[in-house]
């Protein structure tokens, strides 16, 4: 299926290239063949009337009474037919004019006809402007014969114009038949770039791992180094997180150290304040440590390639996980919350989110979480996670995401779920929103991309 040019495509540059020359050649056709068929015209029809001419001249006599006569008529019939548009006319002084059988009105001028040399000029006859030569020759008695004939120039405009018309009629014909067959070659050379954008898309929605495809040899090398660059941004991305991962387990355990000396300090009264300050500090490193690892990956895990996050499939396991972990209140998938949507994000940061504020909800709620996703009609997707708890006061719901941030001290956590969900939002370009509902709080994840499967 053939694409339409778009402004600023390069579709639309071949062919308004296409366009320019196709017209610029067809323009020149045309000017110079009208120019050479008026000229064929014009020098045929001279040709003919100057043999018409000495045609009459030699057809003439002086009968014996002086009157003067033609032998036989003109070889042209149209001379013969009145108003035809072609005339003759023979003249001499003190004789009756001899003219052809088509002049029935009118007269020729002819002052053309006043020398032995055949001679011509656009004069006026019997039905408009027209085309005259004349000569004269002498007579028996030595006078003057003058030798007109006329052809209308209206019968040279007719052909000249009847010619146009049907060149003009062929040369659209034409133009439009370059133009059809210049945009299909333009289309049929482009067909690999639609396909390497496709592959682009699919790559970007998560329905691949790579550009997939045969393309010619301009652009094979690009695919190439693209798949190569992918495939490298994925194992930096795999190294990032076992390094992560690595760095979290190296710290834990001398920070553990740490706390566990400052907590034997805080129960000795010499060093009872001591110990406090140094678990104060402990604890906020713990904090410091386990968010900057959360932004670490996030980032590095921030532009996914070939893998995106399918609704609701990635959801279902989470679900199962949370009812383990929180057996005392049930988690929900909306029935008929829609058809399944896929994301160009990565899995692994939004299974994390999900995660986070699933687990923040089944801390939070009386007996049941909620989770619904919907397709917004602007394309949007969205995810919404709704407990039946208290919910958060309006003027601290800004300071949830806050690193640290804990209002019931009573409840199990770090105070850093909220805030590593949000920067993991922020990388991946996904809205995270918190808001009161009518049962409890509502946790809204707002995705710009998607499509159905």
């Amino acid at each position: 299926m053939m694409r339409l040019p778009v402004p600023g495509s390069l579709r639309l540059r071949f062919l308004l290239a296409v366009s320019l020359w196709v017209m610029l050649g067809i323009a020149a056709i045309w000017f110079s063949a009208i120019g050479i068929f008026t000229k064929h015209v014009e020098q045929s029809y001279h040709e003919e009337l100057e043999v018409h001419v000495r045609e009459l001249g030699g057809l003439t006599e002086i009968a014996s009474d002086g009157a003067i006569i033609l032998t036989r008529s003109l070889s042209d019939p149209r001379y013969a037919e009145p108003l035809s548009g072609f005339y003759w006319q023979v003249t001499a002084a003190g004789r009756e004019p001899l003219r052809s059988q088509s002049m029935i009105r009118g007269r020729l001028d002819e002052s053309i006809a006043h020398s032995p040399e055949i001679l011509h000029r656009l004069d006026s006859g019997p039905t408009g402007p027209a085309i005259t030569y004349g000569y004269t020759r002498k007579g028996p008695a030595g006078e003057d014969i003058h030798f007109v004939i006329a052809t209308d120039q209206s019968e040279l405009d007719r052909l000249i114009g009847s010619f146009t018309r049907d060149l003009t009629a062929w040369l659209a014909a034409l133009a439009a038949l370059l133009l059809a067959t210049g945009f299909a070659i333009i289309s049929f050379g482009l067909k690999p770039l639609d396909r390497l954008s496709l592959a682009f898309a699919r790559l970007r929605h998560g329905e691949a791992e790579e550009l997939e495809g045969q393309y010619p040899t301009e652009i094979a090398p690009l695919a190439a180094d693209l798949n190569a660059y992918i495939h490298q941004n994925e194992a930096m991305v795999a190294r990032a997180r076992v390094q992560a991962g690595n760095l979290a387990h190296s710290l834990r355990t001398p920070l553990a150290i740490i706390t566990d000396e400052a907590e034997r300090l805080a129960e000795r009264n010499d060093s009872r304040t001591a110990g406090a300050v140094l678990l104060d500090q402990a604890s906020a490193m713990e904090q410091q440590i386990e968010y900057q690892l959360a932004r670490a990956r996030s980032f590095a895990g921030s532009k996914p390639s070939g893998r995106g996050v399918v609704l609701p499939a990635v959801v279902l396991p989470i679900l199962r996980a949370m009812e383990r972990l929180h057996p005392d209140k049930t988690f929900t998938l909306k029935p008929g919350a829609g058809e399944a949507i896929s994301l160009p994000l990565d899995p692994v940061d939004y299974a994390e989110v999900l995660s986070i504020l699933l687990d923040n909800a089944g801390k939070w709620a009386r007996r049941e979480v909620t989770l619904t996703f919907a397709r917004l009609p602007n394309g949007a997707s969205k995810v919404t996670i709704e407990d039946d708890g208290q919910g958060i006061p309006e003027g601290l719901i800004d300071r949830a995401f806050e690193v640290g941030a804990r209002f019931d001290p009573a409840v199990a956590g770090s105070g850093l779920g909220l805030a590593i969900a949000r920067d993991l939002c922020d990388a991946m370009g996904v809205e995270l929103l918190l808001e009161n509902g009518s049962d409890g709080l509502v946790a809204t994840l707002r995705s710009t991309a998607g499509n159905n499967e």
